[in-house]
């Protein structure tokens, strides 16, 4: 079989459009998403960018299963979400699916190294400890292992996050801003580790404002004003600000001429 075959999708949306009330206005709604449809490649790192208000953050969270979706379908490995109550949707994010997000979202009351295994022993699986200690040496954690985070740096917490993930090894791995806190070089070790998580058998899906943050992706989806615009090859960080840069002239030409 020819090695330059496009890879499966794992994650398939289908014209997905997402309304929030407004509040205080009733049957009022702001159309966020105007329809998506998107094929994310399996075993890739893919990026999400566009202006601000663009709704990309709402399509990570829409294709998570995290926002139940106004209208349209969405897949993930296969199993139709929509069609899935919330314990389930929960059941199943547990089972194939990780987040890194800006905020780190650690438990202040636990270590590093009990953070790393809180998912699984949530969900019934407890993680060998040994495992939790591999992953903590290749991220660095190890001298930090029985502090809180509050001791840590931003850069440190996100390592913790990263650990987190990968100690779990999930199918996919959803990142929303995970360097939007961080300093340069904070910033490059945690996409160094996005980077490596695809050759570990993840797939990686980033939402980012950062062009360079973007550009390290093997494909960049530029959204505008809720609908995709563009997408694009990664690895020129340049391509992608003058990509998102005409998203939003396009988003303003629209508003204007409405």
């Amino acid at each position: 079989m020819p090695n330059d075959l496009e890879p499966e999708s794992c994650i398939r949306l289908r014209d997905v459009r997402m309304d929030y009330p407004v509040p205080g206005r009733k049957g009022e709604a702001v159309r966020v998403l105007r329809g998506i449809s998107l094929d994310i490649p399996d075993g890739r790192l893919t990026a999400i960018v566009g202006p601000s208000g663009s709704g990309k953050s709402t399509i990570l969270l829409c294709a998570a299963g995290l926002e139940r979706a106004t209208a349209g379908s969405l897949e993930i490995l296969g199993t139709d979400m929509l069609g899935l109550n919330a314990r389930q949707r929960a059941a199943f994010r547990s089972e194939n699916i990780g987040f890194i997000f800006q905020e780190y979202n650690l438990v202040s009351s636990l270590t590093v190294e009990d953070n790393i295994a809180l998912p699984s022993r949530l969900a019934g699986r407890r993680i060998p400890r040994k495992k939790v200690v591999e992953t903590m040496t290749r991220l660095g954690l190890v001298k930090h292992a029985r502090q809180l985070p509050a001791s840590l740096s931003g850069g440190e917490r996100q390592r913790v996050a990263i650990a987190r993930t990968v100690a779990h090894q999930p199918r996919i791995v959803f990142a929303d801003e995970p360097t939007g806190a961080l300093d340069v070089r904070s910033g490059n070790v945690v996409l160094d580790w996005l980077q490596a998580l695809p050759a570990q058998g993840s797939t990686v899906l980033m939402v980012t404002h950062d062009p360079h943050a973007a550009a390290r992706a093997d494909t960049v989806i530029v959204i505008g004003s809720g609908l995709v615009h563009r997408i694009i090859p990664g690895g020129d960080a340049r391509a992608v600000g003058e990509a998102v840069l005409a998203a939003q002239s396009a988003d303003e030409e629209s508003v204007l001429a409405s």
